[in-house]
């Protein structure tokens, strides 16, 4: 247990090891081995589960009273290494160039190993209020057997949590010069949509015309030609203006110019690939991600769909989406939403300036800014019990290793410095709750 607490790199490694792929999850033995690790320590525990093979565990160190208790949430599983191409094994956790590879080093294992060790190191010492460790099952796969589950089934176990520390945010950008620290404090919402098109069907040994695949290739690539509306959101004008501010010239100029509805489509398209980074923050997106089509081959369908993963910016609902959608779809065609994850709309900054603080003093030269995360994460789930949620993992990266370009493709992996450079921040945070 020792060697986990002075080495987040070396627990790192040990979760990686535990295949959690999702699905099926199989989180079982990977929670376990945390579990294990709290026991030795003196810290209980509780499991909780939907489903056996798939538990959540929570601990509690207890704090002097003196402020809420906190809450660190973290998620064990982790998406499919399929038809990936890898340098080295995914789940081996070997260390080279100073970095250790593997699936789940960035999302989340990275993250969790960090908050173990930081809520190991914390028992040491006296702490303003209680801190409660999560450690989740199935979130990259909906949460429905993990933060969900714990939410709408033991919220008693979050009672007058106001903040908690999860994913994503902390990892450095490097842009004009500078070094930022993102600190996620809002994110889209989930809002998966189907488009169904129809047209004549019948043997595929007599061709047809404009049937409904070839509309249905139409209606793709209007969907790859035209992207949805610029809305800017206050947390995205609130981070573009802190961080073109921040870089000056007129680089910054051009990202200051994000924060500005009249100009951000422009600017985005100026900024090239930069711009495709930033655009899902100014945007609701949707990528079309399954088809379904006829079973047969020697059979043409007068049916076919496409499955849309759709994300919609803070404040926006499901007819927003479709509305915006419509014109771009065009008409006789079917738009559904499949399903909708609402998330938090304003986010409470009230310990913002803390976390902020934390990084300024482990990287002199950093900048944090506020983050709108283009993704989802369970934060929309604890929102539901009024818990604001900062994505705080601080990790410097090379400024040629960027966060988003890595998580979920081949080749996961982060710098094994930056492991205790989170620990500690985490640790520092966990010593000035509110």
């Amino acid at each position: 247990m020792e060697t986990y607490i002075q080495s987040p790199a070396a627990l790192l490694q040990k979760l990686i090891q535990f295949d959690t792929t999702n699905p099926p999850g199989n989180e079982a033995a990977c929670i376990a081995f945390i579990r294990d690790l709290l026991t030795q320590a003196g810290i209980p525990s509780q499991t909780f589960a939907r489903s056996p093979e798939r538990p959540n565990l929570i601990a509690r160190l207890p704090g002097q009273g003196r402020a809420a208790p906190l809450l660190l949430y973290g998620h064990v599983d982790v998406v499919t290494t399929e038809h990936q191409q890898w340098t080295h094994p995914p789940f081996e956790a070997k260390i080279a160039d100073g970095m250790i590879w593997g699936r789940g080093a960035l999302d989340m294992k990275g993250g969790v190993a960090m908050m173990v060790a930081a809520f190991l190191r914390a028992q040491a010492h006296p702490l303003p209020g209680d801190v409660v460790l999560a450690l989740v099952s199935d979130e990259e796969a909906g949460g429905d057997f993990g933060a969900k589950f714990l939410v709408e089934q033991h919220p008693d176990q979050f009672q007058g949590i106001r903040y908690a520390i999860g994913e994503f945010g902390g990892f450095s950008i490097t842009l004009g010069g500078k070094r930022f620290y993102p600190i996620q404090v809002a994110e889209k919402q989930i809002c998966w949509t189907k488009v169904t098109v129809r047209g004549p069907g019948g043997h595929a040994s007599t061709p047809v015309r404009g049937g409904a695949m070839a509309r249905l290739g139409t209606l793709l690539q209007q969907l790859d030609r035209h992207p949805l509306p610029v809305h800017v959101t206050p947390t995205a004008g609130a981070m573009f203006t802190a961080m073109g501010t921040a870089m000056g010239g007129l680089s910054g100029m051009l990202i200051r110019q994000l924060a500005n509805p009249g100009l951000a489509g422009p600017v985005l398209n100026l900024l090239g690939e930069r711009g495709r980074t930033f655009a899902p923050l100014l945007r609701n997106t949707v990528s079309p991600t399954i088809l379904h089509g006829s079973s047969k081959i020697n059979v043409i369908p007068n049916e076919v769909s496409v499955e849309l993963d759709g994300r919609m910016l803070p404040g926006f609902k499901p007819d927003d989406m479709l509305a915006e959608l419509r014109p771009i779809v065009g008409d006789g065609v079917t738009l559904e939403v499949v399903r909708h994850d609402p998330g938090p709309r304003d986010p409470d900054m009230g310990w913002f300036d803390t976390l902020a603080g934390v990084l300024r003093e482990a990287d002199p030269d950093g900048v944090p800014v506020p983050l709108l995360l283009s993704g989802v994460t369970d934060g929309r789930f604890f929102s539901r019990l009024g818990i604001q949620t900062y994505g705080f993992l601080p990790m410097p990266l090379p400024a040629a290793l960027t966060f988003t370009g890595i998580i979920h493709g081949p080749d996961e992996r982060i710098p094994v410095d930056a492991l205790e450079f989170g620990t500690r921040a985490i640790e520092v945070a966990l010593a000035r709750a509110k």
